[in-house]
């Protein structure tokens, strides 16, 4: 008896992820609010976006800044490249934050840190955790992946001034990356990072 009301919860679950898989992605996503053609760089702006916000703790709180932030001078850049700067900033951080705690969850999957009919680099050890993988990388791997970083990081910065791209402390939109698809010099980039 118990095994039989497994296995109809096994076959259940079997129907459950099927159906995930073949229904369409655009069910699940929220539909994209039109893009801002200004950033919101002074702190009259974050203070009339934050009085705007209509949910119960965006009301009760309105603006709230306890470190002062938004008042700031950063590097003598002026107050609103500083707001610029600092919301640039957190946006990259969440972003960056999101990646790392999706990467840790994929490495950890019996799939990725599992037996491989090719191992995927020089000393890999199957079934150890992210940590201990990011250990057994040859340094020139993970020189690889700073190199890549510092690259996208220096175009994100407006590297090679890509048409039309305002820097972020000069009133640009803030987590905006510019156009990468076919900008690299070989035309092998086929995707854009924002």
């Amino acid at each position: 008896r118990i095994d039989f009301e497994l296995n109809q919860i096994a076959v259940k679950m079997q129907k459950i992820i099927a159906a995930l898989a073949l229904s369409g992605a655009a069910a699940y996503v929220a539909p994209v609010a039109p893009k801002a053609t200004t950033a919101l760089n002074s702190k009259a702006e974050l203070e009339a976006l934050a009085m705007s916000n209509t949910d119960a703790l965006g009301q009760s709180m309105g603006f709230w800044d306890p470190l002062g932030l938004a008042d700031g001078d950063f590097w003598g850049l002026g107050n609103e490249a500083t707001i610029g700067y600092l919301r640039h900033a957190e946006i990259k951080h969440g972003r960056v934050a999101m990646a790392a705690f999706l990467g840790f969850i994929v490495q950890s999957l019996p799939v990725v840190s599992g037996e491989h009919l090719f191992a995927p680099y020089r000393g890999y050890v199957a079934g150890v955790s992210p940590q201990e993988q990011w250990d057994n990388l040859p340094a020139i791997g993970k020189l690889q992946i700073a190199v890549a970083i510092g690259m996208l990081e220096s175009y994100g910065e407006g590297a090679g001034n890509p048409e039309g791209y305002v820097h972020y402390c000069n009133g640009g939109l803030p987590g905006y990356f510019p156009p990468i698809a076919g900008r690299a010099g070989f035309g092998q980039v086929g995707f854009n990072l924002y």
